[in-house]
């Protein structure tokens, strides 16, 4: 139950800090009008300001909490019942293969529950306001007024399923980057913390954490940028009949490094943002280790 509660936290902390550059790195996978991450930025800002940063942002950190908590408590409780399995005790160090499994497994549960709110998140984030210097009343309206909206209006308009579009891409996702992730962490925190008592371990667990996020989402950002493609199909035509049929277009029209689109920015932004995670995550276990069973 800490591990749940640790995870909520953690996630949500990790939430406010990267939301901004996830927003530049969405819109960058989805659209062909930056020429890169700095033209991205101004771009947002000078027709948006700071707002066009946060778009959205009433999603992720309503839900991360839920799927923060998932992650983190069944990847503890998938592990615990593994060496519970294999060893017969949980008091054993278990094997970097029994992370990796449990790890796989908090990305596929993280998946299923965040699927409908990571598509209203992506939507969000790459509508853009119609820009006109000639009058205030040029300016298009959005197609989504909020995060509620753009659910009910997903809908309406693409059936139930529609929400959970580009699942497969996402599961594919998650599932080798968080075993990846919980991995890395595991090994860098062995190097990093040390071992005597009265050291503190504050600069390990943050130099851990932020390098296992650089590592997971270097693994991740191809699918990410699958995933983000098919979510936002379908909001005028549908271009995409499945993950494959996205591969292929993409790479025909853009190259293969269209795969990669927005690698630099998701390894920048998740340095910072996985510091925060493990961290806020280890603070708060310790704290509730001795009253949550």
């Amino acid at each position: 139950m800490a591990d749940f509660i640790a995870g909520a936290l953690g996630g949500a902390c990790g939430v406010m800090v990267g939301y901004p550059l996830d927003t530049v790195k969405v819109r960058i996978q989805t659209q062909r009008n930056y020429n890169g991450i700095w033209h991205c930025i101004y771009s947002t800002y000078k027709v948006e300001r700071l707002s066009g940063f946060f778009k959205g942002m009433s999603v992720p950190i309503s839900t991360v909490s839920v799927s923060s908590s998932i992650v983190f408590g069944m990847y503890r409780n998938c592990l615990y019942n593994l060496c519970k399995l294999k060893y017969g005790t949980t008091k054993v160090k278990p094997s970097k293969f029994d992370i990796f499994l449990s790890g796989y497994a908090a990305g596929a549960a993280q998946a299923l529950v965040s699927s409908p709110a990571d598509m209203a998140k992506v939507r969000l984030q790459t509508q853009t306001k119609a820009h006109s210097s000639i009058s205030c009343s040029l300016v298009a309206r959005p197609k989504y007024s909020g995060p509620i909206h753009c659910l009910m209006t997903i809908v309406k308009e693409e059936g139930f399923l529609g929400l959970y579009r580009g699942l497969c891409a996402l599961m594919f996702r998650d599932c080798h980057s968080f075993a990846t992730y919980f991995l890395s962490y595991a090994v860098l925190r062995e190097w990093f913390v040390p071992e005597e008592p009265s050291k503190s371990d504050v600069v390990g667990v943050l130099l851990a954490g932020g390098f296992a996020g650089v590592v997971a989402w270097s693994i991740a950002t191809p699918m990410d940028v699958i995933k983000s493609r098919l979510q936002v199909d379908g909001v005028t035509q549908r271009k995409y009949r499945g993950i494959i049929h996205c591969v292929t277009k993409s790479v025909q029209q853009e190259g293969v490094q269209v795969l990669f689109k927005g690698l630099s920015l998701n390894c920048l932004r998740a340095f910072p943002v996985n510091m925060v995670v493990f961290l806020t995550y280890e603070a708060i276990l310790k704290q509730l280790k001795p009253f949550v069973v």
